[in-house]
């Protein structure tokens, strides 16, 4: 099993910045794909952003050049920068680990924006 914790979420008013963290524990995440999700109320969760084992990433058009995602193998850790918030990014952010064995969950971080 494959325990995720994220941690990092808050209240920001739009234009601020956040960093969400994801600690792994139980296997390492080296050959695993990383990936950010995010359910707002009401609405279904949907992908933010992942990056692979090799590093490549991929943004969905909502955040894409306003997040960023980074991977530290040593640390066993997954991160997402988050700039230029705006009160649409209002959500839970969940952490995903991504093995060919199967994914695994984070219990998510809130994250609100509002002024």
């Amino acid at each position: 099993q494959v325990q995720l914790v994220e941690s990092g979420g808050g209240l920001a008013r739009p234009g601020e910045s956040l960093l969400l963290s994801c600690v792994a524990s139980g296997s390492t995440i080296s050959v695993a794909t990383m990936a950010w999700h995010r359910q707002a109320p009401g609405k279904e969760r949907e992908s933010v952003a992942y990056i692979t084992s090799g590093g490549t990433t991929y943004y969905d058009d909502s955040v894409k050049g306003r997040f960023a995602i980074s991977r530290d193998d040593d640390k066993n850790m997954a991160y997402l920068q988050m700039n230029n918030l705006k009160s649409e990014d209002t959500a839970v952010y969940y952490c995903k680990a991504v093995f060919t064995r199967g994914s695994f969950w984070g219990q998510g971080t809130q994250v609100t924006v509002s002024s």
